[in-house]
């Protein structure tokens, strides 16, 4: 297998580590280097190389007549194509881009860099299921790549799959625990997945306790609680033996100073769940702030 870092197709939308960035071309030293060990004429090897250092140099036009000229004399390598296939991407043209990118898979399938770019640029043509299979094969491929599971999560978020988006970022974080982006991407993909949940339960039970009580929720999020309270009263009502209604309740209650309507809300949240070291711990602060003389 070649191990080669690959620096996903810069989105806008999206703001990769730093140090991805800087391993753009990594994988044409790693190409250079393959070439080396080729039984080909010098005059060949040293036409690659030079457009090697053409791209490099950011000389496009310069680099792709090097790669053909290389390609019509009979050097067809997978490498090769795969260059070919970075210049076209680099340029925006990703249908010239895929086709090179799976020539450079026929040749050589265990050949990293290609798989993730072709289903970088597959992405950029919006073929997006066709880019998440290519991807999910070259995350399987290398497992501990961190370009494969960037663009596969870039894909995943495209196709509206927060589920698949999440579970790449914990990939990442398990890789890299210290990269502090993974961990950003990872709680901003908890939040789509958290709305797309509420949503879902909104859709499929709109008179249910779980509506009503991440209505309550969001409205406790907001510092409203007052405004939380008949919600959580619906879900308590649609649901009787739901946990957690009623502990959450008792807290707003206790916090309005109202400690009987807490201490009847905790006693409902016992008879559910007797074992609740939150309620109980509750249970005992309501009973401090019911001593004659405590303090509100």
């Amino acid at each position: 297998m070649n191990r080669t870092f690959i620096t996903p197709v810069p989105d806008r939308r999206t703001c990769f580590p730093p140090a991805l960035a800087a391993l753009l071309f990594a994988c044409l030293l790693l190409s250079a280097r393959a070439w080396a060990q080729q039984d080909w004429p010098e005059a060949l090897r040293a036409q690659f190389q030079a457009g090697v250092e053409a791209e490099k140099a950011g000389r496009l036009d310069e680099a792709e007549r090097d790669f053909l000229n290389v390609l019509r004399q009979g050097g067809n390598l997978a490498s090769v194509h795969h260059n070919l296939g970075t210049i076209y991407q680099q340029r925006g043209e990703h249908l010239k881009a895929v086709a090179e990118f799976r020539e450079a898979i026929r040749l050589q399938p265990q050949f990293l860099a290609p798989h993730i770019l072709l289903g970088a640029s597959l992405l950029a043509t919006h073929q997006t299921p066709q880019a998440i299979r290519e991807l999910d094969y070259a995350a399987k491929l290398a497992p501990q790549e961190p370009a494969a599971h960037l663009e596969l999560a870039r894909a995943y978020e495209r196709a509206g799959n927060a589920r698949g988006v999440v579970n790449q970022y914990q990939i990442l974080s398990a890789i890299d625990p210290r990269e502090a982006e993974y961990t950003y991407q990872l709680g901003q993909a908890y939040l789509t997945l958290s709305q797309w949940c509420i949503q879902q339960i909104r859709q499929r039970g709109p008179q249910s306790a779980r509506w009503y009580e991440s209505l309550a929720e969001t409205l406790l999020g907001q510092g409203q609680a007052g405004r939380a309270i008949p919600f959580f009263q619906r879900a308590a009502l649609a649901d009787p033996k739901l946990p957690g209604i009623h502990l959450a309740l008792a807290q707003i209650y206790l916090q309005q100073n109202r400690p009987a309507e807490a201490h009847r809300e905790i006693a409902l949240e016992l008879r559910l769940v007797p074992e609740s070291v939150a309620a109980k711990a509750l249970e005992e602060q309501i009973a401090a702030r019911e001593k004659p003389g405590a303090p509100p």
